[in-house]
């Protein structure tokens, strides 16, 4: 990341930041042509600063805004990420954290409040970049994309600090940075700390490694970005060395010696970099490591530009290649790919794969029979058949589906209880073709895609045969095979989407939950949107309503109904909890980047984030479809 000492974005620069991302945004909407290929290409992502997981059968990814948000990518691919929606997953208008989002930091840690998933981060004030501070967030369940919660300044220091990351040791839990050394010193140096708990080290830290070598001190004295890669009982610290400005900025090593982690003897720098530029990647560096999906192997990703003349702002972009490692067990990083260079994917990519998908579950209702699609004899096996039965509600039943996102348009449809996907047998396109469970292997076969239907309802394509899930001669009994068919637009091949159990439905355009204010229980109570808690006030049941369409409860008032006030179709009109009613029907709808609207029945207008407010307290209304990030929400566990 930069120095504030350097100050060379100035307003034309700015406004490219803003441009390229109202430009990603629209890319985000363009579907990829597969996913599932044996091989992939950088650069994946036009961001700097990255860090990423692959967890339950999809990498999770965030990098650098340049904002006030923390935003986050997931797809079952390395590919997806390309088209991957970027999604809001915390934002914040604290005066002294709102601006400048750089480098963050993902990692799953068991905290005091169990497993968790903790995003480090740095943020400042706008305008300049002298206020840089560390920041954690803790997530409020076992999902990457939260809702998170704001933990607080890791570090006990009024001192600029950046670049955070978590060091696992001895059984402690450390945190690695970058930071100013006190004057006369001044070069800008990683330090170390020891911590409490994933959002308080016990001290200000103490300097693990200074830029001493003349590779470390090309365009400035910097070392930055310090992330840990640990295997067979080694420990590294791989860190960013020299000017981001300048087409050398590069990685170098720590070695772990034993002894006390928080002294700087303990560890040895390798006198040369191990990653730098070459084919034509100026400046890698600041990267993050991840496990491929079988766990066989390390992997970095890390960002680069294209030309030795572009600096350190939006020309960067996010790349990935396998380490290897030598006989010693030292990692061997390289060199970076030819962005024309074909790499094969991570082993296990491409499945099989039988993760349990960090997702709410919906039931699929049929329309003409009001069944639910299950799994014939609640089999767990490959092959396991499509059938129609009573609905379960439960979120672990196998009446019960994850829908979730390819990334590139479509839906893989996970087996609650299961954890296989819908499956077209043999990847057959007749009509009639048998639909089945099976383990996820990346194939078309196993997508499909929501689209509209009549009142509340939607049909279900497969993305390879192009024909539609359709309950077999219309039956209404139990056991009815579910297979694929023609589209036909009758009501055996419509479905009512049903979110199971108690949920959460969170902004991606802020990373804030829907809350009723106060927990009220009083009929009109508004709607607005609020930092996630945990509360009950921000949970909410889905319960049937006519022609396809659900009824939402406030869990604080489950007597009550999310509402458009009055029964109004006027854009702007607020919505509350009130007596169900007329204009208490609403429709779930996916869209291909992975998110819902939910639509009005009474008006066809959508929920709408007012004003795409970030702050706490901004009203939840409807409005017309502007087909925006405000009006685009998760449901979530």
């Amino acid at each position: 990341m930069r120095r504030p000492s350097v100050r060379r974005i100035v307003a034309s620069a700015l406004a490219a930041v803003l441009a390229a991302s109202l430009l990603q945004f629209s890319a985000n909407s363009e579907p990829a042509t597969a996913i599932g290929e044996p091989t992939f290409t950088n650069p994946l992502v036009q961001e700097a600063d990255p860090t990423i997981e692959f967890y339950q059968g999809n990498y999770y990814y965030a990098a650098t805004t340049w904002s006030g948000d923390v935003t986050m990518r997931k797809s079952p691919t390395l590919e997806g990420l390309k088209t991957a929606a970027s999604m809001t997953v915390y934002s914040d208008t604290a005066t002294d954290r709102s601006a400048n989002m750089w480098a963050p930091e993902l990692k799953r840690l068991q905290g005091p409040n169990g497993w968790r998933w903790y995003l480090m981060y740095t943020m400042g004030t706008p305008g300049n970049y002298d206020n840089q501070r560390m920041h954690a967030l803790e997530s409020s369940g076992d999902d990457p994309l939260g809702p998170y919660s704001y933990k607080g300044r890791p570090i006990p220091t009024t001192a600029w600090n950046i670049d955070g990351s978590y060091l696992e040791l001895n059984g402690e839990l450390f945190v690695v940075w970058s930071q100013f050394a006190p004057a006369p010193d001044g070069r800008q140096s990683n330090w170390i700390a020891r911590m409490t708990n994933p959002w308080t080290a016990v001290s200000a830290g103490t300097i693990l490694s200074q830029p001493t070598l003349s590779w470390e001190t090309q365009g400035g004295a910097v070392n930055e970005g310090p992330v840990a890669l640990q295997r067979g009982g080694e420990t590294f610290m791989v860190y960013s060395a020299s000017g981001c400005w300048t087409p050398d900025y590069k990685l170098g090593m720590l070695t772990y010696n034993g002894g006390d982690p928080a002294v700087a003897a303990s560890w040895t720098k390798g006198a040369n970099p191990v990653f730098e530029k070459a084919n034509g990647v100026f400046g890698p560096g600041h990267n993050d490591f991840f496990m491929s999906p079988d766990g066989s192997e390390y992997w970095n990703l890390y960002h680069g530009n294209n030309a030795s003349t572009d600096g350190c702002s939006t020309t960067r972009s996010s790349r990935a290649q396998k380490v290897n490692w030598d006989a010693a067990g030292k990692p061997l990083f390289g060199q970076p790919a030819a962005t024309t260079t074909a790499i094969a994917v991570p082993s296990g990519e491409r499945g099989p794969i039988t993760a349990p998908i960090v997702s709410a579950p919906f039931e699929l209702v049929n329309r003409n029979s009001g069944l639910c699609a299950t799994i014939a004899g609640n089999s767990t096996a490959d092959g396991g058949g499509l059938v129609q039965a009573a609905c379960a509600n439960s979120k672990t039943a196998h009446t019960s589906w994850k829908l979730d996102s390819t990334a590139d348009g479509y839906y893989r449809l996970v087996n609650a209880a299961s954890n296989k996907v819908l499956d077209a047998a043999n990847c057959a396109t007749a009509n009639g073709t048998a639909v089945r469970q099976w383990s996820w292997v990346a194939n078309a076969c196993q997508e499909w895609r929501p689209a509209p239907g009549a009142d509340g309802f939607v049909t279900l394509t497969n993305r390879n045969a192009s024909k539609v899930l359709d309950v077999a001669n219309c039956s209404l009994a139990t056991g009815a095979s579910i297979a694929l068919w023609t589209g036909l637009g009758n009501a055996c091949q419509q479905w009512a989407l049903r979110p199971v159990g108690a949920v959460s439905i969170v902004s991606v355009a802020s990373g804030k939950s829907f809350d009723v204010p106060d927990c009220s229980t009083a009929a009109g109570a508004g709607l607005q949107q609020w930092q996630y808690t945990g509360s009950v006030c921000q949970r909410y049941t889905f319960t049937a309503a006519a022609n396809g369409y659900v009824q939402i409860h406030p869990s604080s008032a489950v007597g009550l109904c999310l509402t458009v006030t009055g029964a109004s179709a006027a854009d702007g009109a607020a919505v509350t909890q009130a007596t169900c009613g007329a204009s208490s029907s609403w429709k779930i709808d996916p869209l291909a980047d992975g998110t819902v609207r939910i639509v009005a029945a009474h008006s066809g207008k959508v929920l709408d984030l007012a004003g795409c407010g970030r702050a706490d307290g901004t009203r939840i209304n409807q409005y017309g479809w502007l087909d925006n990030q405000c009006q685009r929400f998760r449901i979530t566990i």
